[in-house]
């Protein structure tokens, strides 16, 4: 039998948008080189025609380049419906990987709140609020134990208003002693032992050597 109908054929790969839109881009591109090389022609033959008279040889020229101006007319259209196309094929295909993206992002998000959610059965509202309460006790119960410790024992018990009476004594009474040296420091001579006594000269009767300069 398989001899008769042959076998089926092993189907290949669909067609993708990405393969389809490099397809239709190298055809594109082979196409915009084939307009080159006409505008190349075109501008020979038109270089030609202004070099010649009038006549059938220019004439001649002229039913060449329109020829081939034709052609290259043909192959801008050509080239526009590839782009068109191509163009397309690519916003369908950016749209379609937008909505894959889309779907991955709802995905994640979606097993993101599952998981969420069987984290927050774990945890108590309550067993936090007692927790933040049983800190707050001890923090007080700390401070209470910190003032405690940090009483003063067999200091006597005397009132504010008679040290304050006291230390306004201290502060009339701390600078009555005697001062007497100060008087005795004022005394002090001030010339030398030994020096006669005399004023020396002035800085004007010096020479250069700090010596009395001679009159």
């Amino acid at each position: 039998m398989n001899r008769l109908f042959g076998t089926a054929k092993a189907k290949g790969p669909a067609p993708n948008l990405t393969d389809s839109i490099a397809a239709l881009d190298g055809r594109g591109d082979s196409v915009e080189k084939k307009i080159q090389k006409l505008d190349v022609e075109l501008k020979r033959y038109s270089d030609q025609m202004k070099k010649m008279r009038d006549g059938p040889s220019k004439n001649m020229v002229k039913q060449k380049a329109l020829r081939v101006l034709k052609q290259k007319r043909a192959y801008e259209n050509q080239l526009e419906g590839i782009r068109n196309q191509s163009f397309n094929m690519e916003q369908t295909n950016y749209t379609t990987q937008m909505l894959k993206d889309t779907k991955v992002s709802v995905d994640a998000m979606s097993t993101g709140l599952k998981e969420m959610k069987r984290e927050y059965k774990k945890v108590s509202i309550d067993k936090i609020q007692d927790l933040q309460d049983d800190l707050q006790d001890m923090m007080e119960d700390a401070n209470e134990i910190q003032e405690i410790m940090g009483q003063q024992y067999g200091m006597p018990d005397v009132d504010d208003a008679e040290l304050e009476a006291e230390l306004d004594a201290l502060g009339d009474t701390m600078f009555d002693d005697d001062m007497s040296y100060l008087d005795e420091a004022s005394e002090v001579p001030t010339t030398i032992p030994g020096s006669s006594g005399r004023e020396e000269p002035a800085a004007s009767q010096l020479d250069e050597f700090g010596l009395p300069a001679l009159s």
